[in-house]
């Protein structure tokens, strides 16, 4: 079963097609779209994403085993399962054949018409007009289909319905009112049943149907374009010194702008995007100071000094103590592997750091080996529903919040914080092990 994660931003359609058909094939799939996981615009950018995905486009998908997609439609297909992709090869030709009708039918005047009214693209009437009758005749075709199917290909959901669907949600949340929609029942009866599976439901949530057709907001669009800054004074001088200035602020000025990103109706959403609140700011200041332990357990003897330090310090009520352990110990393969994925898991969770300390250590060996760990997080709750930046991984764990004053707890801190006891509970012996501070 394939596992991995899917780098995107939020509410990508594209994206959806991948998580839906996850739903269905059971396939483990975690979805990296706010910082610090994954930044639109800078993550994509970066050296070690382009190695892997050269376009640098999203969505992007890297399994566990470091297997690497782009494009939209193999990710989707690859986390599918027979009865999506088309059990037979008649099936699976005429599943690749809607998807393509996606593509080509529906997605090019779709964009052109909608892209406007969310302003993302300038408005321009007789793209628009166009559009509408290029969606016109893509709905006449999806109707007398749908005329005796309830869905695309076959008796039950396919990739065929998943992407097809996804490609029309956009229209029918804000362009398709009720007396557009009235020449093409089946579409819509077909539409409606699909996002109303639960596997639909999962990813996308209610999709409610336009009721007034969207239109362009000019003052919208103006709104949504990178705003320039304002050029510096300058400094009074002689003509002929200005003019080199002159020339050399020009070409800095054509080397300035970044490559511009494929346009897509979510780069509006995280434009506007509001920042995010911090999750601990309903709790009380505690007198446990994280950073000063930290730096004990960093720079002194963690069994002498950093340990006898954290327990005499640490604030019951303010603070709570978790264990974690690794869900699929049985698909930990080679152990440099295993410990990408705690390392993984670090990296996403950046700016948890200032309220949190952890140790995460392997046990054991090649084809042989677990996972499991000690968190310390302020208040307590097991704090990583409290962002959508922290949810990526630790649904893979699971979580037993532990009696900070029980002699289990005390022992677990020992062994963890120092990498060394009998490690009763896990019956492997110590392989390597990583520290979230």
């Amino acid at each position: 079963m394939a596992a991995g994660t899917l780098y995107t931003y939020p509410e990508n359609w594209r994206a959806f097609k991948a998580q839906i058909a996850a739903q269905y094939s059971g396939a483990r799939l975690k979805v990296a779209s706010n910082s610090p996981a994954f930044t639109f615009g800078q993550t994509n950018r970066t050296p070690a994403f382009l190695n892997n995905f050269p376009l640098g486009k999203v969505p992007a998908y890297q399994g566990d085993d470091g297997f690497c997609l782009f494009e939209s439609n193999a990710i989707a297909h690859f986390l599918s399962n027979e009865a999506l992709r088309g059990a037979s090869p008649q099936a699976a030709a005429q599943v690749l054949q809607w998807v393509s009708f996606a593509d080509s039918e529906i997605i090019p005047p779709a964009s052109a018409w909608v892209f406007p009214t969310l302003g993302i693209m300038q408005f321009n009437k007789q793209a628009t007009e166009q559009a509408k009758e290029d969606v016109k005749r893509a709905f006449t075709v999806l109707n007398q289909h749908l005329n005796t199917r309830t869905f695309l290909v076959g008796e039950r959901v396919s990739l065929a319905d998943i992407t097809v669907a996804c490609s029309m949600l956009w229209l029918y949340k804000q362009v398709l009112e009720p007396s557009f929609r009235q020449p093409y029942p089946n579409v819509t009866r077909w539409f409606v049943t699909c996002v109303n599976q639960p596997q639909f439901k999962a990813v996308l949530g209610e999709v409610k149907l336009c009721e007034k057709m969207a239109q362009f907001d000019a003052k919208k669009f103006a709104d949504m374009q990178p705003k320039k800054d304002a050029p510096p004074k300058k400094e009074k001088v002689g003509k002929e010194a200005a003019k080199p200035q002159e020339k050399k602020e020009k070409k800095k000025e054509e080397k300035k702008p970044a490559p511009e990103e494929e346009i897509d109706e979510c780069d509006a959403v995280l434009a506007a995007e509001p920042k995010t609140k911090d999750p601990f700011a309903h709790l009380a200041k505690s007198a446990f100071v994280m950073d000063e332990f930290k730096r004990k357990y960093s720079n002194e003897d963690t069994m002498t000094v950093a340990i006898p330090h954290f327990w005499e310090n640490f604030d019951h009520e303010g603070f709570s103590i978790w264990y974690c352990q690794y869900k699929y110990p049985e698909e930990l393969t080679q152990t440099f592997k295993s410990c990408n994925l705690i390392s993984g898991m670090f990296q996403r969770l950046d700016k948890l750091r200032k309220n949190a300390f952890a140790s995460v250590i392997l046990f054991g060996t090649n084809n042989d080996s677990s996972i499991s760990g000690l968190w310390v997080f302020r208040g307590q709750d097991l704090v990583f529903p409290l962002s959508p930046d922290w949810q990526i991984d630790y649904e893979s764990y699971d979580w037993r919040k532990l009696d900070s004053k029980s002699q289990e707890c005390k022992t677990m801190v020992k062994e963890y914080f120092a990498w060394e006891g009998d490690f009763k509970h896990v019956g492997k012996a110590f392989n390597q092990g990583k520290i979230f501070k």
